[in-house]
């Protein structure tokens, strides 16, 4: 092959400029190009990961906040510069977006999201999914699902974000995690995780595993060196802190105290009781849920369903409606056709708050082999729709909601506080649901708040948000703030105007993916709770 003079060029300048894995100066390109704001432990962590050229990888596990996400940015893009570019990363499906966007923003880097949908299209172009010429990134259910084909990728260097998720691996019947840890065991893996270890030594042999299986030899061996017993001895807790040193890499807030200033978060609580209806609402759709045989629910996905209700229902009763109409309609559907939609596809249509990368929701629905002849199966389906009706109904007329009224109380007092600390006058809400984000919208509208809310959710399109959006637009035509790219400008679009104009921001957990919230002076964390506190909410601050 010829190569041009320019080509030789760049070729001897690439060589001159490889450093090995022992030196400290190899990600200074890199460093140079990141928008980011650096912390000296943030690339002491990326030089720990890879420092030995044997290394299987490493698991990072510095404390809340101190920038992880940084860390395995710094690895990516030295990986990418030295054109290791088959890249996975492994996160929980909520964090998919975030990834996504702060490797663009942040890091230059390409990347993209790998769900079902866009998984079957490849696969419809004859395309092999895991092998595109970008960074994949894809859910912990997604990677088990797909082990098989993850396994016969040649991956360059695999990351997986709150790895915590996979430490009882070693226990028998964890599927999931046994299927990731067997499908990425040849390749250089990054795990990153705040909380190594929760109720035992084991967890920590169970993540050590999924870098290096033989670094313990095995459960048992682990067990009988490092039980809770032995490590009270100084001798044997020495020798174990010793031998995790060369895999884990660990930093405290209180170690970086001098160059990283943390905000003082002031917590806030607001009691509320349920009212006769909304109470009522709860015991009758908890024993609903408890019963042997359902129609409206897939056995299969039952105990993740169940908590999903449940999680709905604390959200808002308004919401659980819509919930439970789908639910009604789906058992009505095949009582009338003998065939109904998936439920997991038809309840991510009206919500955020399901993931079908969390379900396995495999076949439709069948009749139980417990009902004798199809007219008792019939008469049982009837009956459960008369229930998911009535239930319906309940929920439609619980009306003004106890916690939208604590809210509003809770509000005012923050609003009050913030004033006397000269905080920002900006209140983030937090919601599972985008039905829950509608009512809460047209509540605080009707209290006080009319015309100084905006709303942010996983797909930001209505009116409002289309009228904000096309406005920032006409703003900043023409400057480099505008990226042309939909998604990121419509965000950055709702963020300014939250923090010009609005007082509140009412956020599904797309609100916590890849926006900078710095501005905000409260957060209620989840609108689960009505908790309330003063500070940075997780996930939304920038580098």
């Amino acid at each position: 092959m010829h190569l041009s003079a320019i080509q030789q060029k760049y070729f001897a300048w690439d060589l001159s400029h490889k450093k090995s894995t022992g030196d400290d100066s190899r990600f200074t390109g890199v460093l140079s190009e990141a928008r980011v704001d650096l912390n000296p432990h943030q690339v002491d962590a990326a030089l720990f990961a890879f420092k030995s050229p044997l290394s299987k990888g490493a698991i990072l596990a510095d404390e809340v906040g101190l920038g992880k996400t940084i860390e395995a940015g710094i690895i990516l893009s030295q990986s990418w510069a030295e054109h290791r570019r088959r890249i996975l990363i492994v996160v929980p499906a909520s964090l998919r977006n975030q990834w996504n966007l702060e490797l663009r923003e942040k890091f230059f880097l390409p990347s993209t999201v790998l769900v079902r949908s866009s998984y079957d299209d490849l696969i419809q172009l004859k395309k092999r999914p895991f092998e595109q010429d970008a960074i994949i990134i894809c859910s912990y259910h997604f990677a088990a699902k797909h082990a098989d084909e993850i396994h016969s990728t040649n991956w360059d260097l695999v990351v997986l974000d709150e790895a915590h998720k996979l430490r009882n691996v070693y226990k028998k019947n964890n599927k999931i995690s046994k299927a990731i840890r067997n499908a990425l065991q040849p390749y250089k893996k990054v795990l990153l995780t705040a909380t190594p270890l929760q109720n035992n030594l084991n967890e920590l042999y169970g993540l050590v595993s999924i870098i290096d299986g033989n670094y313990f030899s095995n459960i048992d061996n682990f067990s009988d060196e490092y039980n809770a017993v032995s490590t009270r001895d100084a001798a044997r807790f020495g020798e174990l802190k010793a031998r995790l040193q060369n895999i884990i890499q660990r930093t405290l807030r209180r170690q970086v105290q001098e160059y990283v200033r943390f905000t003082k978060r002031t917590a806030m609580v607001q009691d509320f009781s349920l009212n006769p209806a909304e109470q009522e609402l709860y015991d009758k759709v908890s024993d609903y849920l408890a019963r042997p045989l359902l129609f409206a629910i897939p056995d299969i996905i039952r105990p993740l369903m169940a908590i999903t209700i449940r999680k709905i229902m604390a959200s808002s009763s308004y919401a659980l409606s819509f919930t439970l109409n789908t639910m009604k309609h789906r058992v009505e559907e095949y009582l009338a056709t003998g065939k109904a939609k998936r439920l997991i596809d038809a309840l991510s249509e009206d919500d955020e708050i399901l993931d079908e990368d969390d379900f396995d929701e495999s076949g439709g629905m069948a009749v139980p082999e417990e009902f004798a002849s199809v007219e008792m199966a019939e008469k049982a389906m009837k009956e459960e729709i008369r229930d998911l009706e009535s239930y319906i109904s309940l929920a439609k007329s619980v009306g003004e909601e106890s916690k939208a009224k604590a809210l509003v109380g809770a509000l005012a007092l923050a609003f009050q506080k913030m004033e006397k600390l000269g905080a920002r006058r900006k209140a983030l809400i937090f919601t599972e649901s985008r039905r829950t984000q509608d009512y809460l919208k047209r509540y605080l509208d009707a209290h006080g708040y009319g015309g100084r809310i905006v709303c942010f959710n996983g797909t930001n399109d209505s009116p409002e948000t289309k009228g904000i959006y096309s406005r920032w637009l006409s703003r900043h035509k023409g400057s480099d703030r505008v990226t042309g790219d939909p998604l990121i400008d419509k965000k950055q679009a709702l963020t300014d105007y939250f923090e010009e104009e609005a007082d509140i921001m009412i956020a599904t957990e797309a609100g916590a993916e890849g926006i900078n919230l710095q501005f905000c002076s409260m957060v209620s964390a989840r609108w689960s709770s009505t908790t309330i506190c003063r500070g940075i909410p997780r996930g939304s601050s920038s580098a």
